[in-house]
């Protein structure tokens, strides 16, 4: 049975113990946080587990296997480190780190001491998500063209990071994911209008092979919007995640050329064939990646969204952070 422990009980915190509780082979056992009216939820909701303000009664118990630590980016290196240097597998909401030079720390101690890292790219484990991945594996879509992103709503507003890490992680993860080539620089724009953070960004994502990514995040749009459309060659692609029935439509949709002698002489059909929406599961995305960490300890095996997987979104947040001091321009990643 491996024993959890989950440092930080406030907005994701409950989602994680509520999961992590119910997976066959781990047992959630103490609960950390430092706000007293958490910990009170913790004993309404969670009678026999184990409570502490002290994330070190965690991180160094002998009694716990895992952590989890679901606390503001600032804090997860050195929450993470101690649990590693503990000999403890830890689980780290997205993002990762607040640094490259952070990650790579982690992942050396990791490795040195044969022990587990994942992050919480939830979306990879979404039903949507695996289906685009399905679709794209078997080249449905054919040599894809662009990924284009919209996620906005009103709020969360954090106070320790801006717009960018807050949300464009959840679009460089499942670009990580879906797409096969690497991306190759970054330029990035915002602004700030309520405090000293991006509120609202646009970022564009180049990578080899000619694709194109471009991510809308706002914290001040007065709609939750959730959509992304993904061209190909073949076919295209829109994903929108608050339709409750159809997420995924696919457009037999798409521009041929019949002819390219010479610019003045370029002849173009457009195609307009079917649309269709795949079937998509309502499973829990979040039971289904507490679970595969589980499994994953249990079998010594490497989670695809593991500490490297986490590094290579920290960079390109990285990145953007330095495009912004530098109005827009384009960074290498």
């Amino acid at each position: 049975m491996l024993r959890i422990g989950v440092i930080g009980y406030g907005y994701w915190g409950p989602n994680i113990v509520r999961n992590f509780s119910v997976i066959d082979g781990a047992s959630v056992v103490a609960v950390c946080d430092k706000n007293p009216i958490s910990l009170e939820r913790v004993k309404k909701n969670h009678p026999d587990m184990s409570v502490t303000p002290d994330s070190r009664e965690i991180t160094s118990s002998p009694d716990i296997d895992i952590v989890t630590v679901i606390t503001p980016v600032s804090t997860h290196y050195e929450l993470a480190r101690e649990a590693l240097l503990n000999g403890k597998h830890v689980f780290v909401e997205k993002p990762f780190t607040a640094s490259a030079a952070e990650a790579e720390e982690l992942i050396e101690i990791a490795e040195k001491k044969n022990l587990k890292i994942m992050v919480d790219h939830t979306f990879l484990f979404t039903s949507a998500v695996k289906k685009i991945k399905q679709i794209i594996d078997e080249d449905v879509l054919g040599d894809l063209y662009y990924y284009d992103s919209t996620r906005v709503n009103l709020g969360l507003f954090q106070h320790d990071i801006n717009v960018i890490w807050d949300l464009a992680p959840h679009d460089f993860s499942i670009m990580d994911y879906l797409i096969r080539h690497k991306p190759l620089a970054v330029a990035a724009t915002g602004r700030a209008h309520i405090n000293s953070k991006e509120d609202i960004a646009y970022i564009m994502v180049y990578f080899t092979n000619n694709i194109i990514a471009h991510i809308n995040v706002n914290w001040l749009s007065p709609v939750k919007l959730r959509t992304t459309l993904i061209g190909g060659e073949k076919k295209m692609l829109v994903w929108n995640d608050v339709d409750a029935d159809e997420k995924i439509k696919i457009y037999d949709r798409g521009v041929e050329i019949t002819s390219s002698e010479g610019i003045y002489n370029l002849l173009v059909n457009y195609r307009s064939g079917d649309m269709w929406a795949p079937k998509v599961d309502q499973s829990e995305a979040l039971r289904l990646e507490t679970q595969y960490f589980v499994n994953c300890i249990q079998k010594n095996e490497t989670p695809f969204n593991d500490g490297m997987a986490g590094l290579r979104i920290v960079k390109m947040l990285e990145a953007c952070d330095e495009s912004l001091k530098n109005n827009g321009k384009m960074v290498e990643i």
